[in-house]
């Protein structure tokens, strides 16, 4: 089975993917390493790498191709990315779809904290990147990232704990692989 977990920066995506993955014993992918990955073969500077992606949109297509494919060689994966829960589905590549949100002002907490830095300046960042992405999303695929209703589970958390999370998508998994073995 794979699991999709998208959401926005300062959700918890990765800490719950990274979870999920190691109760299944998947392999987790994070698609924002093969972004830092792609900037890297160029040479660029991430920022600058997000900023171009904005003016250039084969870069997206490069990244959600190559995204697909690992989604399509492999069926035990957790991949972790913004876009990827509702790209997989719009794509028609089994998965269980996540979104894991929360409060703006906890994210931004929370990546000031991961990070360092001002919590008002990371804010200002967060929405200025999530601005780009969004613009990006809705123009090159017609996806708007934060719809519930591309996704299996919507998730909160700024009000539960990065493992009280994961059960919850481990269970689904579960649920949702019995479901479809016994379709077959």
């Amino acid at each position: 089975m794979r699991i999709a977990v998208s959401g926005p920066p300062g959700s918890g995506k990765t800490t719950v993917s990274a979870l999920v993955a190691q109760t299944l014993g998947y392999e987790l992918v994070l698609v924002g390493q093969v972004f830092r990955q792609m900037a890297g073969e160029r040479g660029v500077a991430l920022d600058m790498f997000g900023t171009m992606a904005e003016e250039d949109e084969t870069i997206d297509k490069e990244l959600d191709a190559r995204t697909v494919a690992i989604a399509e060689s492999k069926e035990d994966l957790v991949l972790e990315g913004r876009l990827t829960a509702a790209l997989l589905k719009k794509k028609g590549i089994p998965s269980l779809a996540v979104y894991v949100d929360a409060p703006e002002q906890v994210r931004a907490e929370r990546i000031a904290k991961r990070e360092g830095g001002d919590v008002a300046k990371v804010l200002r960042d967060m929405r200025v990147r999530e601005r780009s992405e969004r613009k990006r999303y809705k123009a090159y695929y017609g996806i708007d990232p934060s719809d519930c209703t591309a996704y299996d589970l919507w998730l909160d958390s700024g009000s539960m704990a990065p493992d009280e999370l994961a059960d919850i998508i481990v269970k689904e998994a579960r649920r949702k692989h019995d479901e479809d073995a016994g379709q077959s």
